[in-house]
């Protein structure tokens, strides 16, 4: 949940914490400034915002505080990449003004210049955004929050903030915000998904100015274990078939299946005013109470890319968690986004599944690959520093001729820290265990209990991509069918990968790759 905090607490918080690791800033920065994940140079960071593609380049915006590393008055930072992996840190965007600190939302390409923000020469980018009006939260009122909008003509250089803001008022409800607006192609309308409280609002829009309330949604179905934030409404294509259906991503901060915050999803159909889910979604949803996009405890606010070429989904998400991200061990900054990932609809028997994994882009700064083929034996002696650089590397495993055991990768160093995690192919669960990673005394509930992400079945066969930067590992399995993220702050960059098991028969096959992006 977004603390209000003083800022004058916040301020000399993080002066206090700049000149108590002065000396130690080469050792944060060797150890924890990752590698290819973007990160600010400094301040605090929390939800992306305003993800949208023009002119050969995307736009990453993110809740910023540029004067502190805790949580504080909001602004929206600015990055942007010409193929989401490399990404280069913009002047801030956004400023608090006299209605508030500017919460999460979203931006458009306005192609059609509905807004008539636009010119001859050039369409506008939108940015929708929650004003968070911090006296009226103070003296304890409801209506603390209301969307506001901002207009940019030269790419996101300069933005001209709307003189009859807000466009949408707080109808009375105390958690009011996170506005993700589209175009809805089909009925030539924008459409926005909010979050209000413990459910979704739709309203509709012709001009980005003027909005209309048509439904509610999620009312007792899925998680709702916390608030709702973050939600986003956007159509998929069913991998194999003709249809298409919509998919509404939610986060929820508490709630998520392994403690804190997380995103969870609902597949179903969208008329341009009601979003209602699929029969065959129902029973799943009704099986599985919620169902997760990533079963990690560091992936939150994931939110998609609007005007991505070739109608692709492409999502980003924060990568920690509200339970200890104001208190992990860096001082000059805190916190990264996650990889880029695209997402696509699968379905099953058993329900939907919202794949996701990392874009294509990332494969190009991969360097030569290390493949080994190995016939397990209970201990088995991977990588080691001499074949890659485990703090920047992506690692596509095979296993095969599986038995009902338990099968343990582990990332270490030579301090013996270590990340547990892998496949009990006997409980039918993914696990992470960071119990024994390195700095864990921070926070609430970061080292336990073990993060577990159930399967379906016992396994034969099963493949997994290991995306590991130095304080993070993001797990997919099967091409994106479960995914766990998770951060860490080991001692010493972990330099070694091995493999446990107590089973016999098995065979391993991987190509390890170095990232390669300076």
């Amino acid at each position: 949940m977004r603390k209000i905090i003083s800022t004058l607490i916040i301020a000399a918080t993080f002066q206090s914490g700049l000149h108590a690791q002065s000396d130690a800033t080469p050792s944060e920065e060797q150890l924890y400034r990752p590698n290819f994940h973007f990160t600010p140079k400094k301040g605090w960071m929390n939800d992306p915002n305003g993800l949208y593609y023009k002119d050969g380049v995307y736009h990453l915006f993110f809740q910023y505080y540029p004067d502190g590393n805790k949580w504080g008055p909001m602004h929206w930072g600015h990055a942007t990449s010409k193929d989401l992996v490399r990404w280069e840190e913009q002047p801030i965007a956004l400023y608090p003004d006299d209605l508030g600190y500017i919460f999460s939302g979203s931006a458009v390409v306005d192609k059609n210049n509905t807004s008539g923000f636009g010119d001859s020469k050039n369409n506008p980018v939108v940015a929708i955004y929650t004003y968070h009006n911090p006296n009226r939260a103070k003296d304890g009122k409801i209506d603390v929050e209301s969307q506001g909008i901002a207009y940019s003509l030269d790419n996101s250089k300069t933005w001209t903030k709307y003189s009859s803001n807000p466009v949408l008022k707080n109808p009375g409800i105390r958690d009011f915000r996170d506005p993700k607006v589209i175009w809805d192609t089909k009925r030539k309308q924008w459409v926005m998904a909010l979050a209000a409280q413990d459910r979704a609002h739709f309203y509709t829009s012709k001009n980005l100015k003027d909005w209309t309330f048509q439904s509610e949604f999620g009312k007792e179905l899925g998680g709702h274990g916390g608030v709702w934030e973050c939600p986003d409404l956007f159509p998929l294509k069913v991998e194999g078939w003709k249809e298409e259906k919509w998919v509404l991503i939610v986060n929820i901060n508490p709630g998520g299946p392994n403690k804190g915050s997380a995103g969870q999803y609902f597949v179903g159909d969208f008329d341009g005013k009601t979003f209602k889910i699929d029969e065959h979604f129902t029973k799943q949803l009704q099986r599985e109470k919620a169902v997760w996009l990533d079963w990690g405890k560091d992936n939150y606010a994931s939110v998609s890319f609007d005007n991505v070429p070739q109608d692709k989904r492409i999502i980003i998400g924060w990568m920690s968690n509200w339970e200890y991200a104001q208190e992990v061990p860096t001082e000059l900054w805190r916190s990264s986004t996650t990889v880029a990932r695209e997402v696509s609809l699968k379905k099953t028997k058993d329900g939907y599944i919202l794949k996701n994994v990392p874009v294509t882009q990332l494969k190009k700064y991969q360097g030569k690959p290390i493949t080994k083929k190995i016939s397990l034996k209970s201990e088995n002696r991977l990588i080691t520093k001499s074949d890659i650089n485990l703090s920047k590397a992506v690692i596509d495993l095979d296993l095969k001729k599986m038995n009902a055991g338990k099968y343990t990768f582990s990332l270490k160093n030579t301090l013996g820290e270590e990340v547990l995690f892998g496949i009990d192919n006997k409980t039918k669960e993914l696990f992470i265990d960071r119990s024994k990673s390195g700095k864990t005394d921070f926070g609430k509930n970061y080292a336990t209990p073990i993060t577990k992400a159930p399967l379906n079945e016992i396994y034969v066969n099963a493949k997994m991509k290991l995306v590991i930067d130095k304080t993070s590992i993001e797990i997919f399995f099967n091409d994106g069918e479960k995914v766990l993220t998770e951060i860490f702050f080991p001692n010493e960059n972990f330099s070694e990968l091995t493999l446990n098991t107590n089973t016999n028969g098995a065979s391993l096959e991987f190509n390890a790759y170095q990232i390669n992006t300076k």
